[in-house]
Order: structure tokens, then C-alpha cells, then sequence
């Protein structure tokens, strides 16, 4: 398929050098598309894009594809555009409270996580040399979202849509996909208040 000199400059990525990975153009600008296609429509028959959909779309890596740093700063904002319009609409239909007892339910949940001690927030991996994530790490992340929960601690959400951690093998970590679902929860609670 070749994509036409509009569909080119309809994005403002810069990409990477022809020996260097980036992210495919093509899935990056399709998915693109479609963000915009969804968020400018008023047919209800649009195929619903959320702000979860967003924050867990992957692309593919290319030689002399988008640079990632640009394309995931450009995501973090269309994530928060779509959790505000998702928050609007719900305040809009339901009313107000609806969307603080929202808020207040998954706060609640999130926050009993929090409040369990070093080393037992979350799952080890049950696999010997499975990859893990370092447990004095995450914790460490751990106490910063307690007290921005519960001390109103000023805190970015991009400090932990971008969190790192050190790898760890086995059961000397925590398990990778729980902590990612929960820091994406923990993402989109902070989206929708912010």
C-alpha cells in the first residue's frame, strides 16, 4: 500500500536514521487516523476509542521509523484528551457524583494495594528465570503514589506512564504484567482527575 503525500505530512514526527529503530509510520499514522476519526465524530456508530486504548497501543519497531520518544509524548497528551471527554461525558449523562463515586471506588482499590507492606504489593513470578521487575524499586514508586493519594503529594502522571525498573529473575521480583495493569490503572486514574 503506498500512502499518499497528505497522509505523509499529516503527522509531524521526526524519525529516526535509516540503521535505527523507530516505530512503523505506518501502524503509528493508521492508529492515528482512527484516534481522530473517533474523537471528531458524532456517529454513534464509530467503533468507541477510549483512553485505555490508547495508553495500551504498541507499534511495531522499523528501521527509520518514528522516533518513540515523539510518538509516546504525542499519545501521553491524546490519552489525556480522551480521558477528560471520557470523564465529561460520564459528569454529562450520570451527573457529577457518578464520577466521584467512580474515582473514589478505583482510589479505594488502588490505594489497599498501596498500603501493603515492601515486598508484598504484588506477585512473584512463579517461573525460576521468569522476568521480573526489581521489588525495592517498585516499592519506592509505591510510596510516592501513597502519598500522592493520601498527602496530596504534587506528582505527574508522565512520572509513572514512564517509570523504569531495574529486572530482576524470578520470584526475586515482582511479576511484570501485574505491576504494568496496575500502574496503567494508577495512569488512568490520575488522567481523569488531572
Amino acid at each position: 500500500m503506498t500512502v499518499d503525500n497528505q497522509q505523509r505530512t499529516s503527522t509531524s514526527f521526526v524519525r529516526v536514521g535509516r540503521s535505527e529503530l523507530g516505530y512503523s509510520t505506518k501502524q503509528v499514522d493508521v492508529f492515528l487516523r482512527r484516534a481522530r476519526a473517533y474523537y471528531t465524530s458524532q456517529d454513534a456508530e464509530q467503533k468507541a476509542l477510549t483512553s485505555r486504548d490508547v495508553r495500551s497501543v504498541s507499534f511495531d519497531p522499523v528501521r527509520g521509523g518514528y522516533e518513540a520518544l515523539a510518538v509516546d509524548a504525542a499519545l501521553d497528551r491524546l490519552e489525556d484528551v480522551f480521558a477528560q471527554r471520557e470523564r465529561d461525558e460520564l459528569v454529562s449523562s450520570q451527573g457529577e457524583e457518578a464520577w466521584l463515586l467512580q474515582i473514589g471506588r478505583m482510589s479505594s482499590v488502588l490505594r489497599a494495594r498501596l498500603h501493603r507492606g515492601d515486598g508484598e504489593r504484588f506477585r512473584r513470578p512463579k517461573g525460576k528465570k521468569a522476568c521480573s521487575y526489581n521489588v525495592a524499586e517498585v516499592d519506592l514508586l509505591c510510596h510516592d503514589l501513597l502519598a500522592y493519594f493520601e498527602a496530596d503529594k504534587s506528582m505527574s502522571v508522565d512520572l509513572v506512564r514512564r517509570a523504569v525498573f531495574a529486572p530482576a529473575k524470578g520470584v526475586s521480583g515482582y511479576e511484570e504484567s501485574q505491576v504494568d495493569a496496575f500502574l496503567d490503572r494508577v495512569v488512568e486514574l490520575m488522567a481523569s482527575v488531572d
